[in-house]
């Protein structure tokens, strides 16, 4: 019996370094790189199919009940190429969403303006940094005005601390601008400047086409069905360009999470949702909500992973830099005195008024969730070509997957009592 006793001990301690495992920074950060692998994750893209198999096959390992539940959005504008030359220099550029019906594909060489006459012309404009992730009536304000002026396109420039090319979140009711609409770099300004100034013309070459009726999958997964009280959990899989850093913590504390659910066999009822489209029109959790999600009533606590939990802050080359500067913790203000102490050790501030659950968390509070916890931030290559794996790293992933875990077992262990 002492043998097969040594050998129960041994297969314990090695399930419970496993479970250890999966919160360590290495794993977390292999997890994003393998997000980032996938390149571009935009809805409906090879990208954005190829992390929803991913996620999938993370969690039947697991141990969960996995199924995929079919998105459909009304459009999307694929981009093939695009690009804006002048006086010789030949930059990336992207069409700004929605481009108009019959201008999804371009070619248009004209003199620049900013001032002025602009009709015929391709008119020059700055919408100044202003930290937020979604089209609004200022922006689009901004651009009516302009394309008022009658203009063959606009050329935009979105102030970034990365002076590149920014992507605004968009509606699927959104209507297309009266005129295309294209984006480059601040980093460029100056060779669009000289060559207004001289004024020799600029090129802008597009080629993109609509898509109708555009197929995604949310990811479903399930565990303890009837075991105890019942946690939602959720991260959005979408974003602008390869969005490594803005979703690939969250979907690495995602998988986190739920190896541990699995591997601890926790007395509770929990179900993982990976949503899609975020970028353009939060399709997938507006679909889940209506179909899908257990009713508020039945729902002990819902839990949010967010655009750039763990990411380095603002400055360039970041390291130092300090990410609560731009990270928030959303919370109910019954999950306040929860969060404190999880999240003791994770610098970011509190968000606890309605309007300030951002994101998707937004919303989850208007379908009625009494108790939710979220967090989400921005970092310099937020919404840009530019966020890659250098914006975030193990050191900083791993205490944000800690505080998650310690949360979710704090809310299942005390049940109700976790929200006062």
């Amino acid at each position: 019996m002492r043998p097969i006793l040594i050998a129960a001990f041994v297969i314990l301690m090695i399930g419970q370094a496993a479970a250890k495992d999966v919160l360590s920074g290495a794993i977390l950060y292999e997890d994003v790189a393998r997000y980032a692998s996938f390149g571009l994750h935009r809805f409906g893209s090879a990208g954005d199919r190829a992390t929803a198999d991913w996620i999938a096959g993370e969690m039947k390992q697991a141990g969960f009940d996995v199924s995929f539940q079919p998105v459909v959005l009304g459009r999307q504008y694929v981009v093939e190429r695009a690009s804006a030359e002048a006086a010789g220099t030949t930059v990336e550029a992207t069409p700004f969403w929605w481009p108009p019906e019959d201008r999804a594909s371009f070619r248009l060489s004209a003199p620049l303006a900013r001032d002025g006459d602009a009709a015929g012309k391709i008119l020059l404009l700055d919408l100044p940094f202003d930290r937020g992730a979604y089209l609004g009536p200022g922006h689009r304000a901004a651009i009516g005005e302009a394309a008022a002026k009658k203009p063959a396109a606009i050329l935009l420039t979105i102030g970034n601390p990365a002076d590149d090319r920014f992507a605004y979140n968009v509606t699927q009711e959104d209507a297309p601008w009266p005129v295309p609409v294209i984006v480059v770099g601040a980093k460029s300004r100056a060779a669009f400047e000289r060559v207004l100034a001289a004024g020799t013309p600029v090129t802008l070459d597009v080629k993109g086409h609509y898509e109708r009726d555009v197929a995604g999958r949310n990811v479903i997964a399930e565990i303890g069905t009837g075991r105890g009280p019942t946690v939602v959990v959720s991260t959005p899989m979408t974003g602008w360009y390869s969005c490594v850093c803005e979703r690939g913590p969250g979907i690495a504390n995602f998988l986190a999470l739920a190896r541990t659910v699995a591997a601890e066999t926790w007395p509770a009822h929990f179900v993982f949702i990976a949503t899609a489209g975020h970028e353009i029109g939060h399709g997938g959790m507006e679909l889940f909500l209506k179909h899908g999600a257990p009713a508020p009533k039945k729902t002990l606590a819902w839990i949010h992973f967010g655009s750039s939990n763990a990411c380095y802050g603002f400055a360039e080359g970041a390291r130092t830099d300090r990410p609560e500067e731009e990270r928030y913790l959303m919370l109910s203000k019954s999950a306040v005195a929860l969060t404190d102490e999880a999240f003791a050790n994770v610098a970011a501030k509190r968000l606890v008024t309605e309007k300030q659950a951002v994101g998707e968390l937004r919303d989850v509070h208007a379908a009625g969730y009494a108790n939710f916890l979220g967090m989400a931030g921005r970092h310099r290559t937020f919404h840009t070509p530019s966020d890659d794996l250098g914006a975030t790293g193990p050191e900083i992933l791993e205490p944000v997957a800690h505080a998650f875990v310690d949360a979710a077992r704090k809310i299942v262990e005390r049940g109700d009592a976790a929200f006062r």
